[in-house]
């Protein structure tokens, strides 16, 4: 799936069962929420944090969804194609940072 066509299936699946795009605000109140779920997602599996009763089965990948999802969301509905983008997010760091990471010596 192209990111372009994840941006339509998200609207399609929004309109048609969710009535409509929650505001700009709960949404990134929202994304905040499911970045602190994938935090501690992170922080119980390969952090040093430890599984408390009841998160046995955390699932990165679902947490990397739901982050996904309301970026897609956002993007949706404030008229981002995120495909453009992350084409133009990669070729700035492209110019910006082509060499700044190859000469950092605690990269080496």
């Amino acid at each position: 799936m192209t990111i372009k066509e994840a941006q339509k299936l998200v609207d399609v699946w929004i309109k048609e069962k969710g009535v409509r795009y929650f505001d700009e605000l709960t949404n990134t109140t929202i994304l905040m929420e499911e970045v602190g779920e994938l935090a501690r997602v992170i922080s119980r599996k390969y952090g040093e944090q430890s599984i408390k009763k009841g998160e046995e089965n955390l699932d990165l990948a679902d947490e990397l969804a739901d982050v996904l999802w309301v970026l897609v969301c956002i993007a949706n509905q404030t008229g981002v194609d995120l495909t453009d983008a992350l084409k133009k997010n990669l070729e700035k760091k492209d110019r910006r940072d082509s060499e700044r990471h190859l000469n950092n010596k605690k990269l080496q």
